[in-house]
């Protein structure tokens, strides 16, 4: 009997002891890939297949978001130190978690996993073909460990709400996904029910996608920060060729499409080889704004860019990259709607509804820098 098949036989071998007080705590989700994964007793050993999944993990299990994980990929600390560091800084086990590879370029290690006795592995949608191509899920089925499916990138409006109640249902505590649910479509509504009603010209609008790290010119399609930009009331460029939620067009496309607004995304990346001339916005980034507004400016300079509507009319700005792979989508809606409708939402505050965020469900303090203009305020 080979070692996967034993493992099996031992675990169906103590399932057939469980006390009938276990098989009522037994509960089955259904994933956003459409699948149906039952669990016999409590999660309690989780792995975050993507370690930005925190920022969906914390407001469910605000008192301690690493109480259960006992893995995680390393992509917060390379994307995201500022974030990583608030959270390790109060919850010093996550510090010590093993980081694991990337399903997506080969790096996962199927035998870490087992090595960690997980109940569940949580992986990104954006993961499911390699995971299928390598049969990950026959394979750790065999030894008892379950694979869900999460999205807060590729389909944000038919998979946030899903998301956080299959995150709800893991971590025992499915009242406050609705509580985070709910807050979201009403953060959502303030800006999507004034633009309703008020019907205003949309301005076109082209996202620079992880500027400094991906060459120019890369963007989002009809999803993602493309979709927030239609939110926003305005009208996505990169919705006018790209299929998908990201992709690349080229400098002269974006010079002919001659946009009113440019908006790039950015983030602290400096644990990330080779990137170079980003723009840090992101928690705790206020402090070096200087920095981010010249990297910024400079970025500018492509000739992508220097004949355009928006920066002749100082409509330049970058807002936090990692909006776009977080329940936090609200946040930035408001930010982008401001951009483009100032006088609309004068009354807006994104950077207080943030804070009240962080109030209500969040386990870390508020730290403002997540956006920046190419021009400073007057």
């Amino acid at each position: 009997m080979n070692f996967v098949k034993m493992l099996a036989v031992s675990a169906a071998a103590i399932a057939g002891l469980m006390p009938l007080s276990a098989w009522a705590q037994s509960f089955t989700i259904k994933d956003v890939a459409g699948r149906e994964v039952s669990f016999d007793k409590p999660v309690e050993r989780v792995i975050l297949g993507e370690g930005r999944m925190l920022y969906a993990v914390a407001p469910i299990e605000k008192e301690d978001p690493f109480a259960k994980i006992v893995g995680w990929r390393n992509d917060l600390w390379t994307t995201d130190k500022d974030s990583f560091n608030a959270y390790v800084e109060k919850f010093p086990k996550g510090k010590d978690l093993p980081f694991l590879g990337n399903l997506t370029d080969g790096t996962l290690q199927t035998e870490t996993v087992v090595k960690l006795h997980p109940d569940v592995l949580l992986l990104p949608i954006g993961n499911k073909t390699a995971a299928d191509e390598v049969k990950l899920e026959d394979m750790l089925a065999g030894i008892g460990v379950k694979i869900v499916y999460i999205d807060f990138r590729e389909h944000i409006l038919a998979n946030t709400e899903p998301s956080l109640k299959i995150l709800g249902q893991l971590f025992g505590h499915e009242d406050r996904a609705e509580a985070v649910a709910a807050y979201w479509k009403e953060q959502m509504a303030r800006v999507t029910d004034r633009l309703k009603a008020a019907n205003p010209p949309k301005p076109n609008v082209f996202m620079y996608r992880a500027a400094g790290l991906v060459e120019c010119c890369g963007t989002f399609g009809p999803d993602n920060f493309g979709l927030m930009v239609d939110w926003a009331g305005g009208h996505n460029l990169g919705s006018d060729f790209l299929p998908g939620y990201t992709g690349s067009i080229n400098a002269e496309q974006v010079v002919a499409s001659n946009p009113d607004v440019i908006v790039v995304t950015g983030s602290n990346w400096s644990q990330t080889k080779d990137a170079k001339d980003y723009v840090n916005v992101g928690p705790n980034a206020a402090s070096t704004f200087g920095d981010s507004r010249k990297a910024l400016n400079m970025l500018m300079e492509n000739p992508a860019f220097t004949g355009s509507r928006a920066v002749a009319g100082g409509n330049v700005h970058a807002i936090w990259h990692q909006f776009y792979t977080s329940p936090y989508q609200f946040v930035a809606v408001q930010k982008l709607a401001k951009w483009f409708h100032p006088n609309l939402f004068a009354d807006l505050d994104p950077d207080a509804t943030f804070k009240e965020f962080h109030e209500k469900f969040l386990p870390v303090a508020y730290q403002p820098g997540y956006w920046v203009d190419a021009k400073a305020a007057e």
